[in-house]
C-alpha cells in the first residue's frame, strides 16, 4: 500500500488543494503552513484517515507533531497500519 500516495489523495479532497497537493514532501510543512489546515480541517482529516486506512485514533495519540509535516502524518498512518 503506497500510503504516502493515498495520503496526498486525501489532503488533496479534504483540503481542496488541487495541484498543490502533488507538491507535498515528506519535508513540507503542514500545520500552520497549510492556511487550508485549520483546527476543523484537521478533524476532517482525522475522520477521513481512520475511514480510508480502516484505522480508530486515540485522541490522546494525535498532537501538533503529528500534523507538522507530510512525513510525520504519513509515519503516524504507518505505525498505525502496522507497516
Amino acid at each position: 500500500m503506497d500510503t504516502r500516495h493515498i495520503l496526498r489523495e486525501l489532503l488533496r479532497q479534504e483540503l481542496s488543494l488541487g495541484a498543490r497537493a502533488e507538491a507535498l514532501a515528506d519535508d513540507t510543512p503542514l500545520l500552520g503552513a497549510l492556511p487550508e489546515l485549520d483546527s476543523m480541517a484537521v478533524i476532517a482529516v482525522i475522520t477521513a484517515i481512520e475511514e480510508r486506512f480502516g484505522i480508530t485514533l486515540d485522541d490522546a495519540e494525535i498532537d501538533g507533531s503529528t500534523f507538522a509535516t507530510f512525513g510525520s502524518l504519513n509515519r503516524f498512518i504507518t505505525e498505525h497500519l502496522g507497516v
